[in-house]
């Protein structure tokens, strides 16, 4: 007897799937090959509990999604360049967002200092975020509060980085409209929280970043 395929219950899975949406619209797939044309594009951290679309409710084509350990935007990372330029220059979404989330593995390695291999060389960049913000996060309760705290200060910096891009710049110099957001998902309740950073120009991005970590250590003032 051959035996099955270690991945045979994934391909029964995508079967199912196909069969249950076009039972539900008959027209979804065709609509699908015609036109890619989302209006956002979502840079999210690769953990397998943070499924993009799932999250707020898209169908496939209307969410461009990029994904990387701890949704980190590095200049010299083409790949995920190469994402940005394709979303605003051809497909022109109009909302970037980063979305971070609570309890994230990768931002805790890098603030614990964990020797993990070659992904320390990558979480080096979120190093760069907690040594910052080091005299602020170390008021910061240790643990998951000061874990988490690291988490949105990351995804702050990550959309100042999105808006520095030269593909940012070239969008706005020639009046595109397009916005960076920086959000935050709650493993623990399925919810986005807004961090309230939303950038649409240039001139703004220090002042919008300055506000937004502002806001987040308020938390811990008010908590206190």
């Amino acid at each position: 007897m051959k035996p099955s395929h270690p991945l045979a219950s994934l391909i029964e899975n995508n079967k199912r799937w196909s069969d249950k949406r076009r039972a539900a619209d008959p027209e979804f797939f065709t609509r699908l090959t015609r036109l890619q044309a989302p209006e956002y594009l979502w840079i999210g951290c690769a953990d397998s509990r943070v499924p993009a679309n799932e999250i707020v409710d898209l169908d496939p084509g209307e969410l461009f999604v990029h994904r990387n350990v701890a949704n980190v935007v590095v200049h010299t990372d083409l790949n995920c360049l190469s994402v940005l330029q394709y979303a605003v220059d051809v497909l022109k979404v109009k909302h970037v967002m980063v979305v971070g989330h609570y309890g994230c593995g990768g931002v805790a390695a890098a603030l614990n200092n964990l020797k993990l291999g070659l992904i320390n060389n990558w979480l080096r960049h979120v190093q760069d975020v907690s040594q910052k913000h080091a005299a602020r996060l170390g008021a910061v309760r240790q643990g998951s509060p000061r874990v988490d705290r690291l988490c949105e200060l990351n995804v702050i910096e990550q959309v100042a980085n999105v808006c520095q891009t030269t593909v940012m710049e070239s969008a706005w110099e020639r009046g595109q409209d397009v916005t960076v957001h920086g959000w935050i998902y709650g493993l623990n309740n399925g919810l986005v929280r807004d961090l309230e950073i939303d950038i649409a120009h240039h001139e703004i991005i220090d002042s919008a970043r300055d506000k937004a970590v502002n806001a987040v250590f308020a938390q811990d003032a008010m908590q206190a």
